[in-house]
């Protein structure tokens, strides 16, 4: 396991000073000067190289890189082009309350929703249920999240015409639970949840049959067992190691995995932050989300890793 760990912890390091080396020479070398851009129609060249000393970029590019990791190794990710003065850490910590209560709440609904429909449509194969359930799967799967999040919205404008009030954007107290927070909080989650739907209902259903078909389940049936016991205790555990690559790919993008949804609520997490600073060429802040980011697909993978022994306890991690 140690050895295991330490690999994985190679690897990380290697994808995170690949992709900010990556992302950070974009954005310097992207045209453009950031500076000029944040004086506006002020243009004072003293204020203008004072600026420029403040953010760095009068030194070479490389020397600019390798201070910024060593700020980095320090969760300092330096200061916002279009809040000026700003820490990106402050921005960055600031989005993450909202990012990971949608992200956690709108998982579990996927996992609580969208698991038990797969092995339902499996176990009812070729009947109406099974239909019924995969045509759904395939309805969210082609939406894309900016035009189910439009609809959800649009809804909520019909409902409020109706005489019904229901907020149509915001998000409310990061992980309080009023009905008022709740009202700005469960369209959202929904919407977010119905992204993954699909993809774990299909892989659900799909993983459910092949294990069905196989001949220690025929023969746990010609022993008489109940049919809850063999799908429980022999085809479901069995079931779920596929499963576990999309679950911990989903545990690690809880805070990230939001961008359109968060923009169209207007609920102040990292996507929002993201495709802000993306908008206004801030490109501090999207080195530090790329970054953030990569963590969290690592750590995704490396959860995966784990959750496969757990599982099955014959899958040794090495």
């Amino acid at each position: 396991m140690v050895q295991f760990l330490i690999k994985r912890l190679i690897g990380f390091l290697f994808v995170v000073l690949c992709i900010s080396f990556i992302t950070f020479m974009m954005g310097r070398l992207a045209p453009g000067d950031p500076i000029r851009n944040m004086m506006g129609q002020h243009q004072d060249p003293q204020v203008y190289q004072q600026l420029r000393h403040q953010y760095g970029l009068d030194k070479p590019i490389l020397q600019q890189y390798v201070e910024y990791m060593g700020g980095v190794l320090k969760l300092d990710f330096g200061l916002s082009y279009q809040e000026i003065g700003r820490p990106v850490s402050e921005m960055i910590v600031q989005g993450i309350p909202a990012s990971a209560e949608l992200g956690f709440w709108g998982f579990l609904l996927t996992i609580c929703v969208g698991l038990p429909l797969g092995i339902l449509a499996a176990l009812k194969a070729n009947t109406w249920i099974d239909t019924l359930v995969v045509g759904l799967s395939l309805l969210t799967w082609a939406l894309p999240s900016f035009i189910l999040a439009v609809f959800a919205q649009v809804f909520i404008v019909w409902l409020n015409k109706a005489g019904f009030p229901w907020p149509v954007a915001n998000w409310g107290q990061p992980w309080q639970y009023g009905w008022e927070d709740l009202q700005y909080k469960i369209v959202p989650i929904v919407v977010y949840a119905a992204l993954s739907f699909a993809g774990f209902v299909r892989y659900a259903r799909s993983t459910m049959l092949e294990v069905l078909r196989q001949d220690y389940v025929r023969t746990a049936r010609a022993k008489g067992m109940s049919e809850r016991v063999v799908i429980y205790r022999h085809a479901f555990r069995n079931a779920l190691i596929p499963l576990v690559t999309l679950i911990g790919v989903s545990v690690g993008f809880l805070i990230t995995g939001s961008f359109f949804i968060e923009q169209i609520f207007n609920i102040p997490g990292i996507g929002s932050i993201g495709l802000n600073a993306i908008n206004n060429r801030d490109y501090p802040v999207i080195v530090a989300a790329t970054l953030l980011f990569a963590s969290c697909a690592v750590v995704g993978n490396l959860i995966s890793d784990l959750l496969y022994s757990v599982v099955d306890p014959r899958i040794k991690v090495e």
